[in-house]
């Protein structure tokens, strides 16, 4: 008995091939198992998921950030309202500051598949009895921040949660340096001793930019 071989006709270009040598190429030789995603709250795909207390208190400083941006920009009301417009530009920028903050969270919270809550942001305190009571209340108010900042490190450390160390390490450093230059600005404002002529200069160093903290690095 002869065999089959595939073979080209010597009339046209097709080759012909044994209908037991066919075979689907549409369908695989091993059936492949469903890959199953987690997701989160949202539906998002999620990588790896986060402990509840971490959650939570991501969710916290979020809203810790937005409490932050109004209070920084009622005090910048309180400094428009009395003709010092360098603190008061210079506290609105510190307002838009603490809202990307709050932004910056919030996308993470979204990159971790995450849904971001939102609480209600409480009328900030809008009067005070003198400029150095505004600005200590800031230093506070960074103080705060600093403080929640902390927190949530140590307990992504405690998680051994490695995406939230790396996302906190720059804001960990960032928030230092506004702690510093909060009690800069503080310091510069008790040395000036509610005098007009001292609170005008130190007005325009923040109207020009130039209210930094000496640097002994050289």
């Amino acid at each position: 008995m002869f065999g089959f071989y595939p073979y080209l006709s010597p009339f046209c270009d097709v080759e012909l091939i044994h209908p037991s040598m066919r075979f689907d190429m549409t369908t695989s030789a091993t059936p492949q198992a469903t890959i199953a995603i987690p997701t989160g709250p949202a539906g998002r795909a999620m990588a790896e998921p986060m402990s509840a207390e971490m959650l939570d208190l991501i969710q916290a400083h979020l809203n810790l950030e937005r409490q932050s941006a109004a209070a920084y920009f009622a005090a910048a009301i309180w400094f428009a309202e009395r003709e010092l417009t360098g603190f008061a530009e210079h506290l609105r920028d510190e307002a838009k500051q603490e809202e990307q903050h709050a932004a910056k969270f919030a996308d993470y919270l979204i990159s971790r598949g995450q849904r971001p809550v939102l609480d209600t942001v409480e009328p900030p305190r809008q009067q005070w009895p003198d400029t150095e009571q505004v600005i200590a209340n800031v230093f506070r108010m960074e103080a705060d921040v600093t403080a929640s900042v902390l927190q949530l490190y140590g307990t992504a450390e405690q998680d051994l949660d490695r995406r939230t160390t790396v996302f906190l390490d720059p804001i960990v450093d960032d928030q230092r340096l506004s702690e510093h230059e909060a009690a800069y600005l503080l310091g510069r404002v008790k040395f000036a001793a509610a005098n007009p002529a001292a609170l005008m200069i130190i007005d325009a160093e923040l109207r020009e930019g130039e209210a930094e903290p000496a640097k002994l690095e050289a």
